[in-house]
């Protein structure tokens, strides 16, 4: 066995001493992590135009439960919330929810329906005030996000009746802004539809 011609370090041996420290620096900074705590995360909407209201304090978005949806499902049927998002989508400072919504069938692919739901200040209960996608459109929604007070969703739908419900052929991205009272419906830049 060869000899290492370097000299052993007094300070390369671990001592009881080392593992004190070590365990004295570790629940030092343990300690001080656990005082120094991030204030809680806030997400700014962009601004929105000034509507005259003033904002009511965190208020939250409507629920799904126990809304009656517009659709024509049937005595046996029920409706079924397939994908929701919510947001200020007026600018009164109380959210409202989008709900994509469709009859529960046990076969085939029911069209979807897209509902804002809104609920009053005080109220417990939520309501329908506008429908953006009818289920007589023959239509399906693969995705929905409510960003900067606007619905964006991706649509998949039929050029004719005559093309099979399991096969749409038409696929359009869309965007509802609300403006004079209403959701005016448009592309969103960058889309393309097929």
């Amino acid at each position: 066995m060869q000899q290492s011609a370097v000299p052993e370090l007094a300070h390369t041996h671990t001592r009881p001493i080392h593992w004190v420290a070590t365990a004295t620096a570790v629940a030092g900074v343990v300690a001080l992590s656990s005082i120094l705590q991030p204030g809680p995360a806030t997400a700014a909407q962009a601004s929105q135009p000034h509507t005259g209201a003033t904002p009511t304090t965190a208020a939250t978005a409507p629920a799904t439960t126990g809304v009656d949806f517009p659709l024509d499902c049937g005595p046996t049927v029920k409706p079924l919330v397939m994908k929701k998002a919510d947001g200020d989508l007026d600018g009164d400072g109380r959210p409202e929810t989008v709900a994509v919504v469709h009859c529960d069938a046990p076969m085939g692919t029911p069209p979807d329906g897209v509902y804002v739901l809104a609920q009053a200040a005080g109220s417990t209960h939520a309501r329908v005030v506008a429908t953006l996608v009818d289920p007589k459109d023959r239509t399906n929604v693969t995705t929905l996000t409510v960003t900067d007070g606007a619905v964006l969703a991706t649509l998949l739908g039929y050029s004719s009746a005559d093309v099979p419900s399991c096969c749409p052929d038409l696929k359009d991205s869309v965007k509802w802004q609300w403006k004079d009272d209403r959701f005016i419906r448009s592309t969103p830049a960058g889309a393309h539809s097929v």
